[in-house]
């Protein structure tokens, strides 16, 4: 970790470490420079910066994932919208799972299920909801000409 901020402090101060090498006679066209060097000095910053943002990102993913993923205590099984703002959550912990009655500011235990509802890990999208979702599409785009 610690050579990994080493590496990129390095990286952010390569124009710099560039910048004192350079001979008395290259530094006046490098300071007084011509249009396409300041370009390429600009864009050699920019691409610098997005590498640094992408690698932070990466970095940032990676330190999340580093615990174990099936070992999650609670699981969210279903939610159902009772309204705008209020939702029931069946939330499983362990081998409990519990109705809960969510608002805005307030979560209220309802019940907790004597024997756990049966679940389907994944349920794949059907046809027919891909389907009428592009039928509705091709009519909204019908209707705008």
């Amino acid at each position: 970790m610690k050579r990994l901020f080493a590496g990129l402090l390095m990286l952010a101060t390569l124009p710099a470490w560039a910048q004192q090498a350079a001979t008395p006679a290259q530094s006046a066209t490098v300071t007084g420079g011509t249009f396409g060097g300041q370009f390429a000095q600009l864009a050699l910053g920019l691409l610098l910066v997005i590498a640094l943002i992408f690698g932070l990102a990466w970095l940032v993913r990676r330190m999340q994932q580093v615990g174990p993923k099936s070992g999650r205590a609670i699981k969210l099984v279903s939610s159902q919208a009772l309204g705008p703002r209020d939702r029931l959550v069946l939330v499983q912990v362990g081998n409990e799972q519990i109705l809960l009655g969510m608002t805005p500011g307030h979560i209220t235990p309802l019940h907790v299920l004597k024997e756990p509802v049966p679940t389907t890990d994944s349920e794949p999208a059907t046809p027919e909801f891909a389907q009428r979702l592009s039928e509705m599409l091709s009519r909204e785009r019908k209707e705008k000409d």
